[in-house]
């Protein structure tokens, strides 16, 4: 049996940790363009206690070069599992790590990889960007992983981007994000722009709500996402109420909430992410404001954030995603079941939850069509791989390292899951740059 390995790193302050992080990357590292600047939570990068059991022990792990990731002896290959498992986004961070730890536990079962077992390296992003790049580069350039599996925020990602560019290392991204960017070395398999939010603007036009008040965290996604929905308000139809942003942590909603009232938008578009969002909609409850007097559209609220908010507080609202656990797929029922067997009854799945899920099995088919570890043979062979996913059947698209992803908006109920009220009828090719989009042109990108 196989157990994941865990490290733990100290540094004092976010002075040093970024100091160091620069320094491990040989200045590579630029933050510029990263949104908001890391937050000052505990850096310990001890893994948080996995719940449920565990189908991994200890053995002799063996990985190839992080240039090639090609493992030419031993019978384990090392992949990096990178998420916040403490800080501001831990409260949604942590399932998506479980995510991953469950596919490589099945495939582990099942034989492995190329005859292979797989040995997941856990490290905690901390919720702080400069140790995300620390992290990454640890994970490349010391356990030479073959692919690493991580990060939430947009900021985190553009953290460790130029990491993997340098060192040509695989990630694989699990997380809806603003868009307008592209990466050799990054699989999306998360919703981009096209996926989620641009639906979910036209769903609200076309419901009648056109006046839209945008709220968000302050870092890279909700400025980013907030200025497609400017254009696209501006094409449609629509106007913009207000627009606020607090930090990712922020507890203190009142005065947001007073701007809201005097604005009187028709919805709310919220991208809030983390325990801010708990923060959030409890105090708007409090404040008289429920689903029916004040809609809110949020794109970074899943089950799991509606459990840290409960049920009550959050009842009628709305959320754009690609996957609910409710959502109704062939393979979903037992993804369930063998997603609560593993972390519990109460533990839920999530939009995240899946797409980190498929991302593992889309790595291990890209893999097996390469017949080979290397970085370079699997990016090759990836363009065209499908995996039948809790979500439905997701396929890489060749042209942008994206997945195909039908788009569903769901209202949440009162026992805390959603209930889809709309979706595509068909998967949606990705479309990172809006290139589709005639009102898409100049929002730029990189």
């Amino acid at each position: 049996m196989i157990k994941p390995l865990h490290f733990s790193l100290f540094t004092p302050t976010h002075t040093l940790r970024f100091a160091a992080a620069l320094s491990a990357l040989g200045g590579a590292l630029t933050l510029a363009g990263c949104g908001a600047p890391a937050t000052s939570s505990n850096t310990s990068t001890s893994q948080a206690p996995t719940t449920g059991n565990s189908a991994m022990a200890s053995t002799d792990t063996t990985s190839g070069d992080a240039t090639s990731g090609d493992t030419t002896s031993g019978d384990t290959v090392k992949v990096g599992i990178l998420h916040s498992l403490s800080g501001t986004m831990s409260i949604s961070e942590v399932s998506v790590k479980n995510a991953d730890l469950l596919a490589i536990k099945e495939i582990n079962a099942a034989g492995g990889v190329l005859g292979k077992k797989i040995v997941p390296v856990v490290e905690d992003g901390a919720s702080d960007w400069p140790t995300f790049a620390q992290k990454a580069e640890k994970l490349l350039t010391q356990d030479k992983v073959a692919a690493t599996f991580g990060c939430w925020t947009s900021s985190s990602r553009k953290a460790v981007k130029p990491v993997f560019e340098k060192n040509k290392g695989l990630l694989y991204y699990p997380v809806q994000y603003e868009g307008l960017e592209s990466s050799p070395y990054i699989f999306y398999t998360g919703a981009t722009t096209n996926q989620q939010i641009v639906p979910a603007v036209s769903y609200l036009l076309k419901t009648g709500k056109k006046k839209m008040f945008l709220l968000g965290s302050d870092y890279v996604f909700p400025r980013t996402a907030n200025k497609v929905i400017k254009a696209q308000l501006a094409a449609e139809g629509g106007t913009v109420a207000g627009e606020e942003y607090t930090p990712l942590g922020h507890t203190e909603y009142s005065t947001v909430i007073s701007k809201i009232k005097a604005a009187k938008p028709d919805v709310v578009f919220s991208s809030l992410n983390g325990d801010s969002n708990v923060a959030f909609f409890k105090q708007l409850k409090a404040a008289g404001m429920d689903a029916k007097s004040m809609p809110v559209m949020s794109v970074s609220v899943a089950e799991e954030e509606v459990k840290g908010i409960g049920a009550a507080n959050i009842v009628g609202q709305m959320a754009s995603w690609n996957y609910y656990e409710t959502t109704k797929t062939p393979g979903n029922p037992k993804f369930v079941k063998a997603f609560k067997a593993e972390y519990g009854q109460d533990a839920v799945t999530s939009d995240p939850v899946d797409a980190a899920y498929s991302s593992v099995y889309l790595w291990k088919a890209s893999v097996e069509k390469a017949k080979s570890f290397d970085v370079e043979a699997v990016k090759k062979a990836a363009p065209g791989v499908t995996f039948d996913a809790p979500g439905g059947t997701y396929k890489i698209d060749g042209d942008n390292q994206h997945i195909y992803k039908k788009v569903r908006i769901g209202v949440v109920q009162p026992d805390g899951m959603f209930k889809e009220v709309w979706s595509t009828p068909d998967y949606v090719k990705p479309d990172p740059y809006l290139k589709t989009y005639v009102w898409g042109k100049g929002l730029g990108g990189t």
